[in-house]
């Protein structure tokens, strides 16, 4: 994929934007910040006379909703949200298998494995399935002697044809790679994530994970609730041009915008 110019970045509206924060709709390919081969967001923002500060990450691979702060004073603010689990994130999610229940809960710890790889912090043939909870878990005494990192991960099956899957997935914890590895890991991988699919990498196909849904408090617009989305373009939805029609797509995403997480069902 070509990386775009700060310019063509700024080209598309966004989201939301005041004195405080600045919210984009991130094209995949490129990263948030810190990359080690390539540019970034942050720098290219750099570059053009823009200091902006992220208030989370999402993969490169990832398309979707970014939040940044414009000071250091809203970053903190921002990034204490994301630390006490009280911003509410959605993704959508493409898998190329099917099976998945209507509801479920991936509850995995990870951990880092060989080369800095995140994985699960168990063996694969010790994850266990609860039918009755649609919960994949794993026992302590089976989690390896490395260190983890508890992992929650709630989804939504919004559709399915027997071979493609669309999910709402929406995660409780923050990790690196978390609803990637997490679906892999129960037999689910994400559509041509180069994790796990090296043929799609190679094939330069993209990775369908979208980054949808984002609420948070905005404490300099007297602490109201603001929540912001971002649908999927078409490129997302390529892979099922046959069999979903726009107007599918339209009820997918609303009845997708309603889960909330295992407490609604």
């Amino acid at each position: 994929m070509t990386v775009p110019s700060w310019r063509e970045v700024r080209s598309t509206p966004a989201l939301l934007e005041d004195a405080s924060v600045l919210v984009l709709n991130k094209p995949a390919g490129i990263s948030v910040m810190g990359e080690r081969h390539g540019t970034d967001l942050v720098e290219l923002a750099g570059q053009a006379g823009e200091q902006l500060f992220p208030a989370h990450r999402v993969d490169k691979v990832t398309s979707g909703v970014v939040l940044f702060a414009k000071d250091l004073a809203t970053h903190a603010g921002l990034t204490r949200q994301f630390n006490k689990r009280t911003v509410d994130k959605a993704y959508l999610v493409v898998t190329g298998t099917a099976g998945l229940p209507d509801r479920g809960t991936v509850d995995l710890p990870l951990s880092v494995g060989r080369k800095n790889r995140v994985r699960i912090a168990a063996a694969r043939e010790d994850i266990r399935f609860d039918t009755e909870e649609g919960r994949w878990w794993v026992a302590e005494d089976d989690l390896l002697d490395v260190k983890n990192y508890p992992s929650t991960t709630h989804f939504r099956t919004l559709w399915s044809d027997g071979e493609y899957t669309v999910l709402v997935a929406r995660p409780v914890t923050g990790r690196r790679h978390q609803i990637r590895v997490h679906l892999a890991w129960i037999g689910h991988a994400i559509l041509g994530d180069p994790l796990f699919d090296k043929a799609a990498a190679a094939a330069g196909l993209r990775t369908h994970l979208h980054s949808w849904r984002l609420g948070f408090d905005a404490s300099w617009r007297d602490g109201g609730r603001i929540e912001v989305v971002a649908d999927p373009d078409e490129d997302f939805w390529k892979p099922l041009a046959g069999a979903l029609s726009a107007t599918a797509v339209d009820r997918l995403l609303r009845e997708g915008a309603g889960f909330a997480g295992p407490a609604e069902s």
